[in-house]
């Protein structure tokens, strides 16, 4: 049933933004370099695969620094810094939902280097499922880039304090899902793309989790 709902709704989703993927595409090109970034992810099983995203950084930006990026990072591009403020440049995963490689909701699929420093439970665990565009882990992390940028080591933040947090945010979202979580994890993502808080769309437990106190994680 989840196949058939993300392949109904990625259809769908790509159909009806297909104008607005053109217009983005030509002002990505504008600053030079393709219009998509392609990077090796870890998906279900451990299968490697290639996800799409729009270009937001310069071209070669990995051969120039971390797999990690700041708000004020200097690779972002112009048009790059309003595609991630507006989480545009995410957009494109409809198509690796569409090819099977992803689904609307799971644990963000996420770079072989980082996966390999997670704990042995939490690779079997998190890998049995597909990765997702959004889940608990998204929604509380939207503004992870403002995190980072605070950090005197973005890089040094996200393995020591962010990623021990995505995983256990992994690993609530695989006690947790159901259908209709995901249902509720798809609003309340849209929800705050917009502005707006969304936590109330959530089921009552998961809220005082996605409640905003990183100061004490």
């Amino acid at each position: 049933m989840k196949r058939l709902f993300d392949l109904l709704l990625s259809s769908l989703a790509l159909a009806v933004l297909s104008p607005l993927f053109v217009v983005l595409a030509v002002l990505i090109r504008r600053d030079g370099g393709p219009a998509f970034f392609r990077q090796v992810r870890v998906g279900r099983d451990g299968e490697l695969f290639r996800i799409f995203k729009f270009r937001t950084m310069v071209p070669g930006a990995e051969k120039l620094g971390a797999q990690v990026t700041g708000a004020a990072d200097p690779r972002i591009t112009s048009i790059g810094r309003f595609l991630r403020k507006t989480k545009l440049d995410e957009l494109p995963q409809l198509i690796d939902v569409f090819r099977g490689d992803m689904s609307l909701v799971g644990p963000r699929p996420e770079v072989p280097r980082y996966v390999e420093q997670w704990p042995q439970e939490d690779r079997r665990q998190i890998l049995r499922i597909k990765p997702g565009i959004t889940d608990y882990a998204t929604f509380y992390y939207s503004d992870e880039q403002a995190i980072l940028a605070r950090a005197e080591d973005p890089e040094k933040a996200y393995l020591e304090t962010v990623m021990p947090h995505k995983l256990r945010l992994y690993r609530k979202y695989l006690e947790d899902r159901s259908f209709g979580l995901d249902l509720r994890l798809l609003l309340a993502t849209l929800t705050r793309m917009v502005g707006l808080d969304g936590r109330g769309l959530l089921p009552r437990p998961a809220r005082s989790l996605l409640s905003d106190n990183r100061d004490s994680d």
